[in-house]
């Protein structure tokens, strides 16, 4: 029901904003105004929404640029300056806009408003035995892990904190993660 109430609030405060940041997006690059990025969650793989923040054929590059990964802890992929993300991308991605089409998977029931981290189906099988069940919850657009310092996390100490959420799943704990992550996205936007 919350997952419901919020993205449906979420859907009609952003709504004014989606034509303007449809546009910014054709102008700056060529390209879907939309990314569908394969993600796990409730076991299962889906197809997370995101506003494209990348050129055309960005995954093709990753192998060439894998020597520039600032991930050297786990199986993410993270370049801090990403010759890959377009101009507006750059902005989609520190005010976190970039994510909010998340708001789709939740109407369809694939993610929720709150949950562990969704990430790359490759990314996962990499888990280490005891957090082979996080795959299984259901992945969030926000998180304790994404309000705890998210890419910047070491990978385990997101596991931990994603593992730590699955099996302590609260309405309050749920509530401090939202009101955390507006606080975030309305006073820190090139924040964590």
């Amino acid at each position: 029901m919350m997952d419901l109430t919020l993205s449906t609030a979420a859907a009609a405060f952003f709504l004014p904003f989606l034509p303007f940041i449809a546009i910014a997006i054709k102008i700056d690059s060529p390209g879907p105004v939309f990314a569908r990025c394969e993600r796990i969650s409730r076991g299962e793989k889906i197809r997370a929404y995101k506003f494209r923040s990348m050129v055309l054929g960005a995954e093709k590059q990753k192998k060439d640029l894998e020597y520039l990964n600032d991930r050297k802890d786990g199986p993410f992929f993270k370049i801090k300056n990403d010759p890959r993300v377009t101009k507006v991308g750059r902005f989609l991605r520190a005010s976190r806009m970039d994510e909010i089409p998340q708001i789709i998977n939740v109407f369809k029931g694939e993610m929720a408003i709150v949950g562990p981290r969704p990430h790359e189906p490759e990314e996962v099988e990499k888990y280490p035995e005891e957090y082979k069940h996080l795959p299984y919850e259901r992945s969030g657009i926000t998180g304790i892990s994404q309000i705890s310092g998210a890419s910047s996390l070491n990978w385990m100490r997101e596991l931990e904190l994603d593992a730590d959420y699955a099996k302590n799943i609260s309405f309050g704990k749920d509530l401090r993660i939202i009101l955390k992550t507006a606080a975030i996205f309305f006073t820190e936007p090139t924040g964590v």
